[in-house]
């Protein structure tokens, strides 16, 4: 599935909510749902779970002479990483693979294969210490392999209080103490995508 795209389906949220496979008279509001959802586990993680299916170039600033932070990107088909030196915004320095190492090591992270490299670090390298503009572009077809099975479930669990929340009077539902309910603060969806999360959060209650 492209980037920006739904983590579940129209027909697994018509099933959890009872409606029929036949029944389209809610199909929109489903999407939406299931748009919405999508989109705030994104907010809520720091990241986005499908692929690109395409080799893209995107800019970044190091963290450190050592250490860049990229988004994800699921496989190394197509990977190049290029400096501007010059602060010419040609990146005419191509950094030899042999001169940078991607984390997590082997797509393995907290003992789960599958993940995507977002870390680039230098070996016997450094990066642009002083830049006027991003010096380091990466090309790569960005995002996950596959979506993991917890934000596919966190998508349905959202999605359908936000499908169910638009039939309360005065389109109260999907509020809590907090305004509108996000990924954050549905405990049952946070739950299930925390573990993806780039910075988790301490989860309202009450």
């Amino acid at each position: 599935m492209a980037l920006a795209y739904k983590y579940a389906t129209r027909a697994e949220l018509k099933f959890r909510c009872g409606i029929p496979d036949a029944t389209t008279t809610y199909d929109t509001r489903v999407d939406d749902a299931l748009n919405t959802a999508s989109r705030d586990i994104e907010k809520a993680c720091g990241r986005q779970f499908n692929k690109a299916g395409a080799v893209t170039a995107r800019v970044y600033e190091p963290c450190s002479a050592y250490l860049v932070e990229v988004d994800d990107f699921w496989t190394t088909t197509g990977l190049v990483v290029k400096t501007d030196t010059a602060a010419d915004g040609t990146y005419a320095t191509t950094v030899a693979s042999t001169n940078y190492e991607l984390r997590p090591l082997n797509g393995v992270q907290d003992g789960e294969s599958g993940w995507p490299y977002w870390k680039v670090c230098t070996v016997s390298y450094l990066w642009p210490a002083i830049w006027q503009r991003a010096p380091i572009q990466v090309s790569a077809d960005w995002g996950w392999n596959a979506v993991p099975s917890g934000v596919h479930e966190g998508c349905l669990i959202l999605a359908e209080e936000i499908f169910k929340g638009s039939d309360t009077p005065f389109g109260s539902g999907g509020y809590g103490s907090f305004g509108i309910i996000r990924a954050r603060q549905n405990p049952f969806c946070w739950q299930r995508i925390k573990h993806y999360a780039k910075q988790q959060a301490i989860v309202p209650v009450g």
